[in-house]
């Protein structure tokens, strides 16, 4: 069965909701919102179904390093892309390969706040797929990851800084 790897709905209300909010925060505010959201909601799914795959945790793990300034960009991205090739080698694992997705999306913020989306579009799959299974059609899936958006929407509300001075540059449609 072929299924659909992250939302395609730019106009969903979630997804425009999260760019319009993500434009006013600083990366800093971004990235940990991103890799919180990732490691609390989708590490699990994935470490449920390949327990021994530490791939998508060292990518978290080393934003994390990144942002407190551990480690420079081109060591991060080296675990950033190990999980990137997780998702790949979960090919047949939908729920699994999404959360890999959404895992590397959620790092890879690092380097471009614009990937921070990436959390939201593969990240709500992830659930859809992890709770409703593969037997359902896409219009439920759909459905069921836009409601896991407005959580992530919400999360991030809740950690947004009002009035940020340092807010990110992003263009959407390059």
């Amino acid at each position: 069965m072929k299924y659909r790897k992250m939302l395609s709905n730019w106009e969903a209300e979630p997804i425009l909701g999260l760019m319009r909010l993500i434009e006013t925060q600083s990366k800093e505010t971004l990235v940990n919102w991103a890799v919180g959201y990732a490691d609390e909601h989708f590490l699990p799914i994935y470490a449920k179904h390949f327990p021994g795959d530490q791939r998508p945790q060292l990518a978290l793990e080393y934003a994390r390093k990144w942002l407190r300034k551990e480690v420079k960009l081109p060591e991060a991205k080296k675990y950033i892309l190990a999980c990137h090739e997780a998702a790949n080698d979960a090919e047949g694992t939908p729920a699994a390969q999404a959360a890999a997705r959404a895992i590397g999306q959620a790092a890879s913020s690092i380097h471009s706040a614009m990937h921070s989306l990436g959390l939201a579009l593969y990240g709500g799959v992830v659930v859809a797929y992890d709770q409703l299974g593969m037997d359902v059609p896409w219009e439920e899936h759909e459905a069921f990851a836009l409601k896991e958006c407005e959580k992530m929407l919400a999360a991030l509300q809740a950690v947004a800084i009002p009035d940020e001075p340092n807010p990110v540059k992003v263009n959407w449609f390059c």
